[in-house]
């Protein structure tokens, strides 16, 4: 086959997904057949913006294709990324690779939570693919204008939660959507983070350190208000801080709650209160916290109330009977049982590495029922294979932004300290005009998100 030039082969590639986005996202779980390229073996041009950190896992989960780009404001934090891959191109901006690189079809994103949907919609209203790291968004208005831009420029995108492809999350999600639990009407989900991982509940640092000269601080800090550089900060330490992160809800809750989100088709939650918490501060969410998110029917299915816990606070222990409890998980507790996830990331190679069904000696004879999900490789690869025309991304922006948008209800009751009702038609929190600031927070000039 003759190679298409570089604008014919970018619109190929685009105009594939948009194919695949009208076929495949419809079809996913009805058995349509999707639009297929012609060239599927074809390599995507793909710019890394974020390579080190985070970003160099997700480098490694896509290095089957061309890395023709990569950007981060930090070379220290990126230097075995740009040392690995010494032909791509190096950008501290990504605007301006955005702007040089013309060749490019997908962008993988992999910044702190801040930056997600300012270079994401960039980069899809450019007809650019695009894979994002969880959370989607650092705001509920930023998770719903992704999702909105998603939709309108039909490219295919993907939130990364890698244990939404592994087989025990897609096995659980059938068990349950089997009836095997019966209705679930009340859901648990526990993290050992932050403790540990990175710093909350402090004082906003008053110190000026001088910049590192390997540090563009300024790029760091994008749409966020300004503050002087501290370390503090940097890296990965910015997790919790209002202005910059989502604290243990938005990093692990999207991973934890994943496998009941999908088997029940959650949607949006109507409320979220505070049951408990350490003591929040004007920068940083508490140490610990025990949150609650009602989420309504969903026709025949019940409302269900989520308990979500984090510093390492747990659910009572009678819940798990007699189960190991892990650093991370979840309970479904139905009418005819509970199912328990016992990992972080959702899912594992075998369906027994990552959920259980409980009481054991009632499923000891259990026979789930026959696979009707799609199955899919690692989740990159799902991904790009989506990208050159093939099925569906299951973990796409459409369904990404409920899922987060969901969490950041509970993380805006965290930061109000107050009891959210919430107004999901008109994106608000009733009777707290002060919360609009947190659910649609300023860009700081010169980086307005233009959606």
């Amino acid at each position: 086959m003759k190679k298409l030039n570089s604008k014919t082969r970018r619109e190929f590639i685009r105009d594939s997904a948009l194919l695949t986005a009208g076929l495949a996202t419809a079809g996913a779980f009805s058995g349509c057949k999707s639009y297929v390229r012609s060239s599927p073996n074809e390599k995507l041009n793909i710019g890394i913006v974020g390579a080190g950190g985070r970003g160099a896992d997700n480098l490694e989960g896509v290095k089957s294709e061309n890395i023709v780009a990569l950007c981060d404001v930090d070379d220290e934090r990126a230097k075995d990324s740009f040392a690995k891959y010494p032909n791509a191109r190096r950008y501290r901006d990504w605007r301006k690779m955005l702007d040089q690189e013309k060749t490019l079809d997908a962008v993988v994103v992999s910044t702190p939570d801040h930056n997600h949907a300012i270079v994401a919609i960039t980069a899809m209203r450019r007809g650019l693919h695009v894979y994002c790291e969880k959370p989607l968004a650092h705001s509920i208005y930023e998770a719903r204008m992704m999702a909105k831009v998603a939709k309108e420029t039909g490219v295919v995108t993907q939130m990364g939660q890698q244990g939404h492809a592994m087989e025990g999350s897609r096995r659980a999600v059938e068990v349950v959507r089997a009836g095997a639990i019966g209705d679930v009407t009340e859901l648990h989900v526990w993290t050992d983070r932050p403790a540990g991982w990175w710093p909350q509940g402090e004082e906003r640092p008053t110190e000026t350190p001088p910049v590192p000269p390997t540090l563009d601080w300024n790029q760091w800090l994008g749409p966020a208000p300004y503050r002087p550089y501290n370390p503090v900060y940097v890296p990965f330490k910015w997790r919790g801080r209002w202005d910059f992160g989502t604290g243990p809800i938005g990093d692990m809750g999207v991973h934890d709650l994943d496998t009941a989100f999908w088997a029940l088709d959650l949607g949006v939650p109507t409320s979220a209160e505070v049951v408990a918490s350490g003591e929040k501060t004007d920068d940083c969410p508490p140490l610990w916290s025990i949150l609650e998110i009602h989420y309504p029917a969903r026709g025949k299915k019940p409302p269900v109330k989520l308990t979500f816990y984090d510093g390492k606070k747990l659910p009572p222990e009678e819940l798990f009977q007699g189960e190991k409890i892990t650093d991370n998980g979840s309970l479904m507790i139905g009418s005819k049982g509970t199912l328990i996830t016992r990992t972080w990331h959702g899912g594992g190679e075998y369906p027994g590495d990552m959920f259980g069904l409980l009481p054991k000696k009632q499923f000891a004879d259990y026979q789930p029922p026959k696979p009707f999900l799609p199955r899919t490789e690692e989740h990159h690869i799902e991904w790009i294979k989506a990208c050159k025309g093939g099925p569906a991304a299951q973990s796409d922006f459409g369904y990404a932004a409920r899922l987060t948008e969901g969490l950041l209800v509970g993380f805006l009751a965290l930061h109000m300290g107050k009891r959210i009702e919430w107004d999901a038609k008109n994106m608000r929190a009733v009777g707290l005009p002060e919360a609009d600031k947190y659910i649609n927070p300023p860009f700081r000039d010169g980086w307005e998100l233009l959606a």
